[in-house]
């Protein structure tokens, strides 16, 4: 590689390294080879994040030209264009060594651009039409790298996975979101338990919201079952790495679930000495095994 791309790696590595904690552990167990390429995705959709979410002081048509200009360099290095930017080269340098489809990073900028507008979902069909870009493509957009025996069997699971780990953050994550003005536990679900805009924000977890966060953690694990099926297609290479994902995500969960599905006291963290066990025992799991799910 040359200089420049190398350097567009490593900031994407730093990028993971630095905000993506439980899943930079995961990739750890990657082949190196594969490794970089998957930091260069997280990159490009923590930097789209970034812009978003890290620059709450300017008013949100500024932050939308920021994101529209940074979309137009991408676009740009897409048709071949020099492109100056710290990590896009790691990022158009991985879309081409894989092929990656470029509707998935269509949709995701999409979705990036909604939470500039967007603060509350009506319906849970809204929330996965947002998530359809925020989190189901990241799925997809990994699974060439991660590589599979039958990506066609492989590509929902694929996209529930990213579902999954998306729900969990929510749920995880529900004071932040507030902070920045942003619900995405859909009113719909929140009607059905009772609870208020006014609730979420007061900050109390009350019988009604530890209800509702418990029917939330149910629905997420349900994409997590419909995942599973896909970790053992995955290259034999790929799969401890993924098989940590799996559990870690889901590990906050239970971390939830013990905290009497208040989200609001603390934020819902898998221990460090779980964190090692679990990342141990995948990669002593013998390659094609199912996925243990919580009971």
């Amino acid at each position: 590689m040359d200089t420049d791309l190398a350097a567009a790696y490593e900031r994407c590595r730093e990028l993971h390294r630095e905000h993506g904690r439980t899943y930079y552990l995961a990739t750890r167990l990657l082949p190196a080879w594969k490794r970089r390429h998957v930091h260069a995705l997280y990159g490009f959709t923590r930097f789209a994040d970034e812009i978003v979410d890290r620059t709450e002081s300017q008013p949100p048509a500024e932050r939308a030209a920021a994101l529209g200009a940074w979309s137009d360099r991408f676009l740009a290095g897409l048709r071949g264009e020099p492109v100056d930017d710290p990590l896009l080269p790691a990022v158009l340098h991985t879309i081409a060594v894989f092929d990656l489809d470029l509707d998935d990073f269509e949709k995701f900028l999409r979705s990036m651009a909604m939470d500039l507008t967007v603060s509350r979902y009506p319906t849970y069909a809204d929330l996965l039409d947002y998530m359809e870009g925020s989190a189901a493509v990241i799925g997809t957009m990994m699974l060439p790298i991660l590589g599979s025996s039958d990506p066609a069997a492989a590509h929902e699971p694929a996209r529930q996975l990213g579902l999954a780990f998306q729900l969990t953050n929510f749920i995880r994550d529900v004071g932040e979101d507030l902070a920045r003005g942003r619900i995405y536990l859909p009113e719909e679900h929140l009607a059905e338990f009772g609870v208020t805009p006014e609730d979420l924000a007061a900050g109390e977890a009350t019988p009604a919201i530890r209800a509702l966060i418990r029917a939330e953690v149910a629905r997420a694990r349900e994409h997590y079952a419909a995942a599973a099926p896909g970790i053992p297609l995955l290259e034999p290479a790929s799969q401890a790495c993924m098989r940590t994902a799996f559990q870690l995500y889901g590990g906050i969960l239970d971390e939830v679930e013990a905290a009497g599905y208040d989200v609001f006291a603390r934020r819902a963290t898998v221990p460090n000495r779980r964190r090692a066990a679990v990342a141990v025992r995948s990669l002593l799991t013998r390659p094609g095994t199912p996925v243990q799910l919580a009971a």
